[in-house]
């Protein structure tokens, strides 16, 4: 048992330590690129996506350096044989004015890191053959971005502004023909930024969303099943696992160093059982 407790300790400041795991060997490297990012689904603070381990969608847009305007986006699907496979883009989308890194409320900065895609919408019908839950927006919709709001960071429909620099998502024009929810900020927390979505672009830097061509964007939406758990990383170099910019949550390291550490000592504690 003293062993056991000791492997167990060891295996928690390991997790810690070295949150990637080696490839084993012949591994898909596409596959193991999504596995690892897979890893921190999580922003600091924010709680565990329920069935995060069972995503079978991501969507990576990744950057030289955190300052770019522009990024190359693409969509993964998990195959039958647990084989990550790109099934739309690599194609060109549009940043934040400042890049990617720490959102913020009125600072036109893209979230970084990976999060569930959770709600679509757009001023246009529908496209047949969507999955994900849709709602067709007229001026009465918005998204609240005021920060003293109880329903800050949330969709919702009034006559009148929630206040601050809350968003109609009609009005906005054709950049929300068709959008779906990045939801970076799940908590709901002031200041950390609202309305980042997956959206048309206009050519230009976005106020801090990420925009795509627009019929990418309704291939996107077709594609797009909230039975996978869609989920979508933004990065810096994220084809190299080891600079995936998702953060860890520290619960997820301790599990991870307990599973471990259990896994590699069961096979010899039954040897010694048996003798």
């Amino acid at each position: 048992m003293t062993a056991l407790l000791g492997a167990l300790v060891v295996g928690v400041g390991q997790a810690a330590a070295m949150p990637q795991s080696p490839a084993p060997t012949g591994a898909d490297p596409v596959t193991t690129l999504i596995e690892n990012l897979l890893k921190g689904l999580t922003t600091p603070g924010a709680p565990a996506v329920p069935g995060a381990a069972e995503t079978r969608q991501m969507i990576v847009a990744t950057a030289p350096v955190a300052t770019s305007q522009t990024a190359t986006l693409t969509a993964f699907e998990k195959d039958d044989a647990g084989k990550w496979v790109p099934v739309i883009g690599p194609t060109e989308a549009d940043l934040g004015e400042k890049g990617m890194g720490k959102a913020q409320d009125n600072v036109y900065r893209t979230p970084q890191g990976t999060f569930p895609l959770n709600v679509a919408f757009g001023r246009q019908d529908k496209p047949e053959g969507t999955k994900m839950e849709y709602f067709k927006t007229t001026p009465r919709d918005w998204w609240d971005s005021n920060m003293k709001s109880p329903t800050y960071n949330t969709h919702v429909i009034s006559d009148v502004s929630p206040g601050a620099d809350s968003e109609n998502l009609y009005n906005m024009g054709p950049v929300y023909d068709y959008a779906v929810n990045i939801n970076h900020n799940p908590n709901r927390t002031p200041g950390d930024a609202s309305a980042m979505f997956l959206h048309v672009s206009n050519g230009e830097p976005t106020w801090g969303c990420v925009a795509i061509a627009r019929d990418k964007m309704i291939e996107v939406l077709k594609w797009l099943d909230p039975a996978k758990n869609p989920q979508m990383t933004i990065g810096v170099n994220v084809d190299a696992p080891q600079e995936a910019p998702a953060a860890k949550l520290p619960q997820g390291d301790l599990l991870g160093g307990i599973v471990g550490n259990l896994a590699g000592l069961i096979p010899n504690m039954l040897s010694g059982a048996a003798s």
